[in-house]
């Protein structure tokens, strides 16, 4: 084997392990969202969170791979649509180890719009929604940097995607959440804002442990190369400072919140955690050790700060996707031009451009295809509002997320356990 082709393999190598722990998020996700709404969306939520892996997964490969890395021009790509896998040479990357990896990127940008319309979507248009926006919205944002567009040519940087999969993602989430609206008695006439808490915290802090650990293939995968001692020495680096964030942010987010309400809130711990990785996504390759503490801290503050604003202009997002996803991911975007090795005012001028264009298009179109969905879809995005306060599970799918609670137990068998349970009490008096 010549040099040339055992870099390929060790590269190669690497890089399907990152992509899996990447793939691995996914049901980080699932459990997130799902613990932090209501028992009785639980099985909708996973169901959700299955089904754009899948979609995601079919999609970008036939469309949006060829949308995201074909040549085209500066702005879209316009080959290489499904693939065979041929024209790359034993030294070089194997064709469907690089669209796989970037396959799995595609589904976390669509899987975080799944929590901000969470518990009043309807299954069809959601997936409906990421369908498109896998191949029509992400992919052509990713074009414009990753793919050699116009972003690239400007000099901006993005390492691994804290505008163009996290702020991308939390823009398609905003609109969605506007155009579908808030829960039921969220937000009362009075003003008051009434709290729907996490049905599980345990799910909750599992899956944000997951994605912390998915994190590193995350953002260590994007390297793209791990054959030769410079290669280790960054991918050492970039999960160290991935790590850092995460933890800054976790406890910026807890300290926060208790200087803010008095009260230790584990959720928007959880939720600093992810927003310092999304925060130090961008620049995990350019920023050192002790900034990118700051950078979680930052982007910890930034997160607990929109929850409150986005409550205060009744946008409701059950899981905190915009707080961590969009606004982490527009500071974290301008942190490469703050604290990044190269930083200058040119160089945030051109970030601060770059998390512009790239948010402000996923925003604009995904309310236009979000608005479209409702004019143009039988039944429109929302579940009726009988079907919302019975939940989704048993409305939409006829079952509970948990054994014990499952319905249709016939009147005897509760007449007999009630009976039991009098006649116990009876013999113990």
């Amino acid at each position: 084997m010549d040099e040339a082709t055992l870099q390929s393999v060790l590269n190669s190598i690497w890089i399907l392990v990152a992509a899996c722990l990447v793939f691995f998020m996914h049901s980080g996700f699932a459990l997130v969202e799902s613990g932090f709404c209501r028992k009785k969306n639980t099985v909708m939520v996973l169901l959700k969170n299955a089904g754009v892996v899948a979609i995601a997964g079919i999609l970008y490969y036939l469309v949006g791979w060829g949308v995201m890395y074909g040549e085209g021009n500066a702005f879209i790509g316009l080959s290489e649509f499904a693939p065979d896998g041929s024209g790359r040479s034993p030294g070089e990357l194997p064709y469907f180890v690089d669209l796989f990896f970037q396959l799995v990127f595609a589904a976390t940008a669509c899987t975080i719009v799944s929590g901000a319309v969470a518990e009043r979507a309807r299954l069809g248009t959601f997936f409906v929604f990421t369908a498109i926006a896998t191949v029509c919205i992400y992919a052509i944002v990713g074009h414009w940097k990753w793919g050699g567009g116009w972003l690239e040519d400007m000099g901006f940087q993005d390492f691994a995607g804290s505008t163009l999969v996290h702020g991308v993602g939390g823009a398609m989430a905003l609109a969605g959440a506007i155009v579908v609206g808030p829960r039921i008695g969220k937000y009362l006439p009075d003003g008051t804002v009434k709290p729907m808490p996490a049905h599980s915290f345990p799910l909750a802090t599992l899956g944000v442990l997951i994605l912390w650990l998915g994190w590193f293939g995350f953002n260590g995968g994007s390297q793209l190369a791990a054959s030769s001692w410079e290669d280790v020495v960054a991918i050492g680096s970039i999960v160290f400072v991935t790590n850092l964030a995460a933890s800054a942010g976790f406890l910026g987010a807890l300290t926060w919140t208790k200087i803010r309400t008095g009260m230790y809130d584990l959720s928007m711990g959880l939720n600093g955690a992810l927003g310092g990785l999304v925060g130090i996504t961008a620049g995990a390759d350019v920023i050192a050790p002790l900034p990118s503490l700051v950078v979680g801290l930052i982007a910890s503050i930034i997160v607990v700060e929109t929850v409150f604003l986005l409550d205060k202009m009744k946008i409701d997002d059950p899981v905190g996707a915009i707080a961590v996803h969009g606004a982490a991911g527009i500071f974290g975007t301008l942190a490469v031009g703050i604290f990044g090795e190269n930083a200058s005012v040119e160089l945030l001028g051109i970030q601060a451009l770059g998390a512009a264009a790239g948010i402000g298009f996923a925003f604009i179109a995904g309310m236009g295809l979000w608005l479209a969905l409702k004019v143009l879809v039988p039944g429109g995005v929302r579940v009726p509002a009988a079907d919302e306060i019975e939940g989704l599970d048993l409305a939409e799918c006829g079952v509970s997320a948990y054994g014990e609670e499952l319905t249709g137990v016939s009147g005897a068998a509760e007449e007999a356990a009630a009976g039991l349970v009098a006649r116990t009490e009876s013999a113990t008096a």
